[in-house]
């Protein structure tokens, strides 16, 4: 019966804002609050499966923590953490390449080596696991490029391992800028391995192999290690935690909102000397919240317009150029969505200041302009203080 009610609000307000009026009570706001977490979590629902990312090992929450740390790694020559590393965007709150990189340095050399350990054990087998490896590297001299690079993959021990050359990606490479190197073809035939225990299964290392042809003073750099796995939906990621987090926070949203427009509706109703009584305005606007329910509809429908949308790790990394091209195709494929949720929030806003004038004028019998700068005040109060709160 209540949700029938409050629905009425939206086809026959004055009508029912003065039925509200005249017997308040505190159910027809709750009502309004349940359908909102309910239309939330069906929101959310929606939102979530639409987006799939791609995994990675670290874990974005953890940085490039390989390239971060100079205890994961052993070569034949010193091994620093230094300040020269990958610039990049804020993505989320996630840093991914962190604000450091591993730096290499030796004297009078044509060859430096780079061991990274300590990182688990990494099933590379086959493309439904993590099937790619990425990395930046950096020398600032010899001007020269390097003349052979190779790239060891260990398998449980250093002596069971698979090898390739790299020499192909640094063709056009060049010194004092970061060079990114994509592997994408782990567990192919590509790669040699020195014995039959060798597993792609169980990677739990790595060493790159740098020579030139005559002896310098080699400083090389290497940031941003990864290995890319396949490409997981927020919902599969966050499971329930997010629902949950979502329908709370709808929750406290409408409780906000509620207090904060009812109290400020109510003051500048005093203020401009009218007389209202407190509880027929708390529930008055608690119905006229209904509108953020339907709000959320719409945003719902705008969402199923989306079309799934697999995000690369390139886009998440937030470095200047790369993911662009996803991004723009991510974007294009949802303008119809976007468009929909754009004007429900445009509308919601004006029709909630709307109801709120109906409300004011039906309590303190003020006119219309009055009324409707209640409304916009008490509304745009509303919405700065609460974002300051929820």
């Amino acid at each position: 019966m209540y949700v029938s009610k409050v629905l009425k609000v939206l086809y026959a307000p004055r009508r029912t804002l003065k039925e509200v009026i005249e017997s308040p009570k505190y159910i027809g706001p709750i009502a309004v609050m349940i359908l909102l977490i309910v239309a939330t979590l069906g929101t959310t629902y929606i939102a979530l499966s639409k987006n799939y990312y791609e995994q990675t090992l670290p874990t974005g929450e953890r940085y490039d923590e390989w390239t971060e740390n100079r205890t994961f790694w052993t070569s034949n020559t010193a091994v620093t953490e230094s300040n020269d590393h990958i610039n990049q965007t804020y993505y989320y709150g996630i840093y991914y390449y962190g604000n450091a990189s591993i730096e290499f340095s030796i004297v009078n050399s044509s060859q430096v080596w780079m061991q990274l350990g300590g990182i688990g054990s990494v099933d590379c087998s086959s493309p439904n696991v993590y099937h790619l490896l990425s990395l930046r590297t950096k020398w600032t001299s010899p001007d020269a490029v390097p003349e052979n690079v190779t790239l060891q993959m260990f398998s449980a021990n250093t002596s069971d391992y698979f090898y390739r050359n790299l020499n192909d990606m640094f063709q056009n490479a060049s010194p004092d800028i970061w060079n990114n190197l994509t592997v994408d073809t782990l567990a192919s035939a590509e790669w040699f391995k020195t014995s039959s225990n060798a597993d792609w299964s169980k990677i739990t290392g790595l060493e790159l192999n740098f020579t030139w042809s005559t002896s310098s003073n080699i400083t090389l750099l290497v940031d941003g290690l990864f290995f890319h796995g396949p490409f997981q939906s927020e919902l599969e990621a966050g499971g329930s935690g997010y629902l949950v987090s979502n329908g709370i926070a709808a929750a406290l949203q409408f409780a906000v909102t509620w207090v904060l427009l009812s109290g400020l509706a109510y003051i500048l109703v005093r203020a401009l000397r009218g007389k209202p009584t407190w509880r027929p305005m708390l529930i008055a606007v608690g119905f006229i919240l209904i509108i953020m329910f339907v709000q959320t509809l719409i945003n719902a429908i705008g969402y199923l317009t989306w079309p799934v949308a697999h995000i690369p790790f390139e886009l998440l990394g937030g470095v200047g150029g790369e993911g662009d091209a996803a991004l723009k195709t991510i974007t294009d494929q949802r303008s119809l969505g976007s468009q929909i949720t754009t004007f429900a929030g445009i509308i919601a806003p004006v029709w909630t200041i709307a109801l709120v004038a109906v409300a004011v004028r039906l309590l303190a019998e003020f006119s219309w302009v009055k009324s409707i700068i209640v409304g916009i005040m008490a509304y745009l109060v509303t919405v700065i203080v609460s974002s300051f709160i929820v």
